[in-house]
């Protein structure tokens, strides 16, 4: 990415349910996220997103530019009725990590390496 650009990892879980994992993979697979939601994360200022998963713990890795303010992008999504149905839906797969706060989702990771 540019140097231009921040990074941001976070981390989820899914329910561990083979077949939940699976509808989820689905929505998320080229072509199948909702146009107003990619479009809510690049208004973000969001360049590039992408989500790894081993069992059913997952890894987000956001690319932001410089208009990119995480209060701001909570503030949009709680405004945008079409994001706020997408992450109700979500909730049929995700579950929050076991220190998460109640209604807590997705948890910025600290970076402890560098090369």
């Amino acid at each position: 990415m540019s140097k231009n650009t921040t990074r941001f990892c976070y981390s989820c879980d899914l329910k561990d349910d083979p077949k939940l994992i699976a509808e989820y993979k689905k929505y998320h697979a080229a072509g199948n996220a909702w146009p107003e939601i990619t479009k809510s994360i690049r208004d973000a200022g969001i360049v590039d997103m992408q989500i790894y998963l081993t069992g059913n713990r997952m890894f987000m890795i956001m690319e932001v530019d410089e208009t990119f303010n995480p209060e701001k992008k909570a503030e949009m999504d709680a405004n945008n009725p079409k994001v706020q149905e997408w992450e109700q839906l979500m909730w049929k797969y995700q579950q929050g990590l076991p220190w998460a706060k109640k209604g807590e989702k997705w948890i910025l990771l600290e970076k402890v390496f560098q090369l």
